[in-house]
């Protein structure tokens, strides 16, 4: 049977082209951080330089020559007809290897470069335009981007829409043909239940999350509940930034960053938790494999299912404020004098239609991104002009959420994911969050004691049993696959509708 030693050749190709990766990502890391304004087109130019480098690495005559040695590069079957097996994990990595390669392919590296370059960019300005609010300031990168995702789509191919194009990017196998069903399900439920809510005589006060809350505390707690998680500060670090964002290097080095407001005390420390997930989901990869696809996670996904799951069926749960909210109240004496579990329990439970994505609550969050999913696929189809976006993003908000942006920073421009060119990224959340539910009964069927043990302030129970079922397999299986080893079952928006019609029912007394 052969190994993946046998691979090696390969693989230590590999690894070079992620070394560059990384490096890469280093420098849009410190663009988001520390890089002063002034920097901003020469550091566009350095990540493009370094992009095009790892693209023209990734499809030289050098690795195709390697790779075809064992799969047929046009169509990624086994090229040894001698019989011989692999272990699984080869398989697996010459099924990803195959997957990477041709797709990478099909793109030119001077249009890798020139879209590297832009979106650099378009970032930069995006900032800028959210901090001024004008829209008008962003448009004209903002077309740019598109008109190369939508040049990126053609050449990748695609079935039925450019669309589908991009969303397998980030989420492999995904189509909308398979995702508009799962929205329309919860769309079905998800409405009435807020409008159940909404209608209730059950009235929750959030002021308190709004008194003034010092900078340093908040950043304080952040990092003590990001060490009780099992985020590892030996080899990551908590930063800020404009947009909560987690960088990964190598299982040694996974930085997360938040962002702190004196007057929302919800902010800084929810942004903590689930960049918490993602960190913690980049420190379990297998270091064993970097390099390779089978050191990497598998898809979007799968990483929001971690991040969410912290975040809300553990970061809101009763059992998880037990432990912690005591230390908060101590941080915080003067803002929580007097505030007891239950009340602080049902205020970060709110249910309220929002503005921002980031800060919705868990019921209402899905309807952020199916706007989004909306209006993103036919911006990608040329359906929608981004000239139009600010009516269209107001529109929709009414519509999904009963509320109008006043501003365009509130609206269109409160994400930073087209600036950065990730079209077809948004639906990922609402996967996250379905498989994250899952996820979390899983652990709770197989560790009896979770809930008393989260109650005790014990994460790292939790912590060990998602490293094990998820983090160290990276690509090893697809999503669908790996859903499927871990629940029993594939994805389904079933439990997380059950979870968030339990759980709002009996706050709101429904």
């Amino acid at each position: 049977m052969k190994t993946l030693s046998t691979l090696e050749p390969l693989t230590t190709r590999l690894l070079e082209i992620q070394r560059i990766n990384s490096a890469a990502s280093l420098l849009s890391w410190d663009q988001e951080t520390y890089m002063p304004t002034g920097g901003g087109e020469a550091r566009a130019e350095q990540i493009a330089v370094l992009q095009g480098i790892a693209h023209q690495k990734l499809v030289s005559p050098d690795v195709q020559s390697l790779l075809s040695q064992w799969v047929d590069p046009a169509t990624g079957l086994a090229a040894d007809t001698t019989g011989d097996t692999w272990d699984e994990p080869s398989r697996s990595l010459l099924r990803e290897i195959w997957r990477d390669f041709s797709r990478a392919k099909k793109l030119p590296s001077e249009f890798v470069v020139k879209l590297s370059r832009e979106c650099s960019l378009a970032q930069q300005v995006w900032a800028e335009a959210r901090e001024h609010n004008t829209f008008s300031m962003f448009l004209p990168n903002l077309r740019i981007v598109l008109d190369l995702k939508r040049e990126e789509a053609q050449y990748l191919g695609y079935h039925d829409s450019p669309y589908n194009a991009l969303l397998d990017v980030y989420e492999p196998g995904a189509t909308i043909a398979g995702l508009q069903p799962v929205f329309a399900t919860l769309k079905a439920r998800l409405v009435p239940l807020l409008r159940r809510i909404t209608e209730s005589r059950v009235q929750i006060d959030d002021s308190i999350l709004h008194h003034s809350y010092d900078h340093a505390r908040q950043l304080e707690f952040g990092r003590l509940v990001l060490t009780a998680m099992g985020y590892d500060f030996g080899r990551g670090r908590l930063d800020l930034s404009a947009h909560p964002f987690t960088t990964s290097f190598h299982p040694t080095d996974v930085r997360v960053t938040t962002r702190v407001h004196e007057h929302e005390l919800q902010s800084c420390l929810f942004s903590c938790i689930h960049e918490g997930g993602h960190g913690l989901y980049d420190q379990g990869l297998d270091q064993r494999y970097f390099g390779t696809p089978l050191g990497d996670s598998v898809s979007l996904g799968i990483h929001e299912s971690q991040s969410r799951l912290w975040e809300n069926c553990v970061g809101r749960s009763r059992p998880f404020w037990r432990f912690f909210y005591p230390m908060l109240r101590q941080t915080f004496h003067d803002q929580l004098h007097g505030v007891e579990i239950e009340q602080f329990y049902a205020t970060i439970n709110r249910v309220i239609p929002s503005l921002i994505r980031v800060e919705a609550d868990e019921l209402t969050y899905n309807l952020h991104i199916m706007l989004r999913f909306e209006i993103e696929q036919d911006l990608i189809e040329g359906k929608t002009q981004p000239d139009d976006l600010p009516v269209i993003w107001n529109r929709k908000m009414e519509d999904y959420l009963g509320i109008v942006p006043p501003t365009d920073t509130e609206g269109v421009l409160q994400d930073v994911h087209w600036s950065c060119g990730s079209f077809g990224y948004f639906p990922t959340y609402t996967l996250g969050n379905l498989y994250s539910v899952q996820f979390f009964e899983q652990a709770t069927l197989e560790m009896p004691h979770l809930e008393d043990e989260i109650a005790a302030g014990q994460l790292m129970g939790l912590r060990r049993w998602l490293e094990q079922k998820i983090h160290r397999w990276g690509r090893m299986f697809t999503p669908a696959h790996l859903a499927e080893r871990v629940t029993g079952s594939g994805l389904s928006p079933e439990p997380f509708l059950k979870y968030v019609e339990r759980k709002y029912g009996e706050l709101y007394q429904l």
